[in-house]
């Protein structure tokens, strides 16, 4: 190889070797002599944001924009209906002093466009991603990208409304993931009657709002408390001008509001172990969410089935629209008001507690009691609320966009007819009397079934007290030993207390109509000559057998009440023991325990 061939070799790599040192440095100023060509950046000062040519998802246009930390997070983009089918892109500083965005053939697609700019102007990033032209001998900011938003809202960038012109600054989503062009969706602030509000839209219609400002917070949007969503702001700047932004007064949390092209404004922060965006709040967790899917006269509620319900005092205008979850129709009110019927009864309010209010507020600096007086003697006032930092709010004609909340949010009194109160206050009263009367009924009945229990207990063994002396001379036979000794007897039946008799005796006649299938026939082991016995089996599982006293058997109570005391103490191996009784009504009944039929043979031999 001739030295001629090397020098031409060195040439070239060194020249590879400074593109490739530029584009991976980048440069931190564009001026009229260093400009970006496809695909070197502009960097921040920290390096977190970069300026130049990206393209967006399986997209193989190319565009000029700022991403933050990567160019999955582009957050603006200078020619994002224009863009640039090949990798020819250049950005630089203009004749004219403008920053512009030329394709392949040199030909401007985008422009700073600021007018009779007189000196030489620099381009570069200042806080927070914002990129900037400069006067080069004064410093003075001639242009800022956060006052031509795109799709994202960097802290302090605003979404303004200027009340001389109605300009509005907002926000304005890409078509698709892969296509930053405008799409359907826009986010704004709007003031009515002293209200302020952000709005997202889909095209002309209102599709999410964050209800009203309040100067510290959304009261529509029920995360949000004074420490969340730290720093917004808002207000009159004293120029003619309505804004909304947000500043960063903790520098670790970093955060952007991102419209995305399904309509979500969404708050992202940078998660560094992950290396990625992370979404930690969104504009739309529910229908709910969807400005008036309810309709009129009605809230909204995620945790209902269905999330939509009417006002107290409000009808489905449609109850077959309404049964197909086809909300949109609203409610209607029931009773008419005074004004409406010449009425001798005073309408009122009923109350809405921790609800994001109705959109088309009017808003008027006054007290809670005279905000009431005054929307209560304007018969076209159908609700008013109440809020420290905002003051008296009122409505006329439909209630839209009402959603319940689950903290947060504010009380709304809604106005019906005094047909209405009655009713509620009619509801209250019957829903009271029935407690106290169920209470009634259920204690009357505890009462009179104790009383049942402890009568048959008591007459139980008031008959077995009052037949131990009849029983004293009979019980002889059964005595150990065979004597007659009158303390034996009594030791027999003083072992027999009251409570031992409730407690072991005692069986209900349901409980053992259960256990033999209602006394069935197949049940039925034989016949005495005071009725029939009968086997069964208790929930235990434990088998008995029931003998079932005949009325006609001529045995009384008196009997009965000899047998249960003498059963009760005899205990042999050889004889079935007594497991208890049932008197009810005419009815009684012995339970002993059950023992299968046998052969003797089973017995001597074995």
């Amino acid at each position: 190889m001739n030295f001629s061939s090397c020098s031409n070799l060195l040439l070239v790599l060194f020249i590879v070797f400074l593109y490739l040192l530029h584009v991976s440095i980048g440069i931190d100023t564009i001026t009229s002599s260093q400009f970006i060509k496809d695909p070197e950046t502009l960097l921040s000062k920290d390096g977190s944001y970069a300026f130049g040519f990206f393209s967006p998802g399986n997209s193989i246009n190319r565009y000029a924009g700022i991403w933050w930390n990567s160019r999955s997070t582009v957050i603006w983009v200078a020619n994002r209906n224009q863009p640039i089918n090949d990798s020819n892109g250049t950005i630089t500083i203009s004749e004219d002093g403008n920053l512009v965005v030329l394709n392949g053939q040199k030909q401007v697609i985008w422009s700073s466009n600021v007018s009779n700019i007189e000196s030489n102007t620099t381009s570069q990033f200042s806080d927070h991603g914002n990129l900037v032209l400069l006067d080069s001998t004064t410093g003075n900011i001639l242009w800022q990208s956060i006052q031509e938003p795109s799709d994202s809202l960097l802290p302090g960038m605003k979404l303004s409304i200027n009340k001389r012109t109605g300009e509005k600054s907002k926000l304005r989503s890409w078509k698709s993931p892969s296509d930053p062009s405008v799409g359907s969706f826009s986010s704004s602030s709007v003031e009515r009657q002293n209200i302020l509000e952000v709005f997202i839209w889909n095209e002309t219609q209102p599709y999410w709002r964050s209800g009203p400002w309040n100067g510290g917070v959304f009261t529509g949007i029920d995360t949000m408390t004074v420490a969340y969503f730290n720093g917004f702001q808002g207000g009159d700047d004293g120029e003619g001008n309505i804004n909304i932004y947000f500043t960063i007064p903790n520098e670790e949390i970093f955060l952007i509001y991102k419209l995305n092209s399904q309509g979500k404004l969404e708050e992202t922060s940078w998660n560094d172990e992950e290396k990625e965006v992370q979404v930690t709040w969104t504009s739309r967790k529910s229908e709910c969410d969807v400005y008036g899917t309810c309709g009129a006269f009605a809230s909204c509620s995620s945790l209902n089935t269905p999330i939509c319900s009417c006002l107290k005092g409000f009808e489905p205008r449609s109850i077959q629209e309404w049964n197909r979850n086809n909300w949109t129709g609203g409610c209607v009110r029931r009773t008419s008001l005074k004004c409406e019927t010449k009425s001798t009864k005073e309408d009122g309010f009923l109350k809405l507690k921790m609800v994001k209010v109705p959109d088309f507020a009017s808003g008027i600096a006054e007290t809670p009691d005279i905000c009431r007086r005054l929307c209560l003697e304007n018969c076209s006032c159908t609700a008013y609320s109440n809020d420290a930092g905002i003051g008296c709010m009122t409505w006329t004609g439909n209630l839209l966009d009402i959603q319940q909340l689950q903290m947060g949010g504010l009380d709304l009194y809604f106005r019906v007819a005094h047909a209405e109160l009655d009713r509620g206050g009619n509801k209250t009263v019957i829903i009271t009397t029935s407690v106290i009367i169920g209470t009634l009924i259920i204690s009357i009945c505890a009462y009179i079934m104790w009383r049942r229990t402890s009568n048959s207990s008591t007459k139980l063994w008031h008959s077995i007290k009052s037949t131990r002396k009849t029983n004293k001379k009979d019980f002889q036979l059964f005595n150990k030993g065979g004597t007659s000794d009158e303390n034996n007897s009594d030791d027999v039946f003083g072992g027999l207390s009251e409570v031992r008799l409730q407690e072991l005796l005692l069986f209900d006649f349901e409980k053992l109509a259960t256990a033999t299938n209602n006394f069935h026939l197949s049940n039925k082991l034989g016949q005495g000559g005071f009725g029939p016995v009968y086997k069964g089996k208790l929930q235990d599982g434990r088998e008995i057998a029931v003998k079932r006293l005949s009325r006609a058997s001529g045995q009384g109570l008196e009997e009965f009440m000899n047998e249960v005391v003498v059963l009760c103490k005899l205990q042999h191996r050889n004889l079935v023991r007594l497991l208890g009784c049932c008197i009810d009504g005419d009815e009684k009944m012995l339970m002993y325990e059950y023992m299968p039929n046998k052969s003797l043979d089973a017995f001597i031999f074995g």
